[in-house]
């Protein structure tokens, strides 16, 4: 059990989400050994009810608080509200979610209107990244999902995504209400 604690003391120590290769290079462990160190270090929280638990989002790993008990740490800290997202920056995320890698032009094809704004707030909240450029005229930015987004929605990977809504009556055609039903999906 000694490796889960020396896991357990890096990830308390960094306060912030710990690459699983990062901790495989520091500890001269392969991968898969972190990876089945960091699950045997899941369960032993989860069996435990303790107020941590141990979150795996991506190829990252971190420390946090139960949600359960956020009430309670609030109250003690009373931390700064975090700025919400806007109807229009949740709609372009959800678009991205569901379709990337997504050029800005795609996006603005699906909402019907520009995405310049909602697009800059998600990068400065490091929910969407750029992850490559299209081979195409003028190699457009392409746009995809970071770890903070799934750390932000509880996910492990982009496949626990809820599956989107079957194709309704509007059906493909109509990409405003297929993002809109996917949104939708999204947010429950």
């Amino acid at each position: 059990m000694e490796l889960e604690h020396i896991i357990e003391a890096i990830l308390y120590v960094a306060g912030q989400p710990v690459s699983l290769r990062d901790l495989a290079r520091a500890l001269e462990r392969d991968e898969a050994q972190i990876s089945a160190a960091a699950g045997r270090l899941e369960t032993y929280y989860d069996d435990s009810c303790r107020g941590l638990r141990l979150k795996r989002f991506g190829g990252h790993i971190q420390l946090a608080t139960r949600a359960e008990y956020a009430p309670f740490i609030e109250r003690l800290l009373q931390p700064v509200q975090r700025q919400s997202l806007t109807q229009a920056a949740l709609e372009t995320l959800a678009i991205i979610a569901y379709r990337q890698p997504v050029t800005r032009l795609d996006l603005e094809a699906v909402r019907g209107v520009k995405c310049d704004y909602s697009l800059q707030s998600l990068i400065k909240k490091d929910l969407v990244k750029e992850v490559g450029r299209k081979d195409t005229i003028g190699r457009p930015i392409l746009y995809g999902t970071t770890d903070s987004f799934l750390s932000h929605f509880g996910l492990r990977s982009l496949e626990e995504l809820p599956d989107p809504p079957e194709e309704t009556q509007a059906g493909p055609d109509d990409p405003e209400e297929e993002t809109e039903a996917r949104y939708e999906q999204l947010m429950l």
